[in-house]
């Protein structure tokens, strides 16, 4: 062969032009692919999955409540007129798959973001209970007692039987303080019972001393 010779490169009909680099293959470039669910990178096809796994899922009567708010919006809206309203409402109440809901608002802009199923955050936000009202009034009136005498224990104790109810039904805090008035309800009372207890054997004695 002569040095004029060009050999042709494979997959070409015409040589190509001197100073120009031969054309290469497409498999040799990894050349992304048009075939439909196939992702070609580097000369390495990888499948991937297709949302078609999803339309063929059976859909719940939350999903097709979705559906008709999303009509609703559009109908309200001025997108669908009446008889399209009917027909899609109709669809999709009779729809079985998540295909047959995607197809009945796929025109519909508000579709983008309500079919979106809602993803699950990493981080759940516990609240933080509060403390219970009568717990803290239960101690309050315990304390009372120091400037007012002995006519705040009985509120004491009972606002302290009920804040200790509540607490453990509810979950709230402010056991403690509950506990703390009714310690001191109850310590005043016990003391008061005692007071009148001495008081009257003192009384009945000197009584009888006197006779």
């Amino acid at each position: 062969m002569n040095d004029d010779d060009t050999t042709l490169s494979p997959g070409t009909d015409t040589p190509p032009l001197v100073g120009e680099s031969p054309p290469i293959a497409d498999h040799e470039r990894g050349l992304r692919t048009t075939t439909p669910g196939v992702i070609q990178s580097v000369g390495r096809p990888r499948a991937f999955a297709a949302d078609g796994e999803r339309g063929k899922m059976r859909a719940a009567d939350a999903d097709r409540d979705r559906v008709v708010g999303i009509l609703n919006t559009a109908y309200s809206e001025g997108r669908l007129s009446k008889d399209e309203y009917d027909a899609r409402l109709e669809s999709a109440l009779s729809a079985r798959t998540y295909s047959d809901l995607d197809q009945i608002v796929a025109d519909l802009p508000a579709a983008r973001t309500a079919m979106v199923p809602p993803v699950a955050s990493d981080t759940a936000v516990t609240p933080v209970a509060g403390i219970n009202g009568l717990a803290i009034a239960s101690l309050a009136c315990g304390l009372a007692q120091f400037v007012f005498g002995p006519v705040t224990a009985i509120p004491a104790i009972v606002f302290g039987h009920v804040a200790r109810h509540q607490i453990k039904r509810t979950g709230e805090q402010g056991a403690g303080l509950a506990l703390a008035g009714l310690i001191l309800g109850w310590v005043v009372v016990i003391l008061g019972i005692v007071l009148i207890v001495v008081g009257l054997v003192v009384a009945a004695g000197t009584h009888g001393a006197m006779h």
